[in-house]
C-alpha cells in the first residue's frame, strides 16, 4: 500500500530550500533593518524560527517595522497586499541603483 501524500508546510521544498550559500552566521541573525528598506525574502532552511511560507521565496518587499525580534514586511501576492512577519535570517537587503548617471 502506498503512503499518503505529505501536505505539510515544507512539502515540495527539496530544491527550493537547498542551501547554496554559506553558513548562517550570528551577524545574519542579529541584522537590523530600518523602516522603508527594500528586502528580498530569501529563506534559510537551517534557521526555523520566523520562517515564511515557501510561496514567498524570492519576493521583494518593504520593511514596515519590527515585531519582537522579527520584521514586518509588506509584499504583494498577485495584486493582494500581504504583511509577513519574518526573522532577519530570512531577509536579504536589496541595493537599488539610481540609474546610469554620468553616461
Amino acid at each position: 500500500m502506498a503512503s499518503k501524500k505529505a501536505k505539510g508546510p515544507r512539502a515540495k521544498t527539496r530544491d527550493k530550500f537547498k542551501r547554496k550559500a554559506s553558513r548562517l552566521s550570528v551577524n545574519k541573525i542579529l541584522r537590523d533593518f530600518t523602516q522603508g528598506d527594500t528586502v528580498q525574502v530569501n529563506i534559510n532552511s537551517s534557521f526555523h524560527s520566523g520562517m515564511p511560507h515557501r510561496r514567498y521565496q524570492g519576493i521583494s518587499g518593504k520593511i514596515l517595522g519590527k515585531q519582537g525580534a522579527a520584521f514586518k514586511v509588506a509584499v504583494k501576492e498577485g495584486n493582494a497586499p500581504r504583511t509577513l512577519i519574518v526573522a532577519a535570517a530570512h531577509l536579504k537587503a536589496l541595493q537599488h541603483s539610481k540609474g546610469s548617471e554620468g553616461t
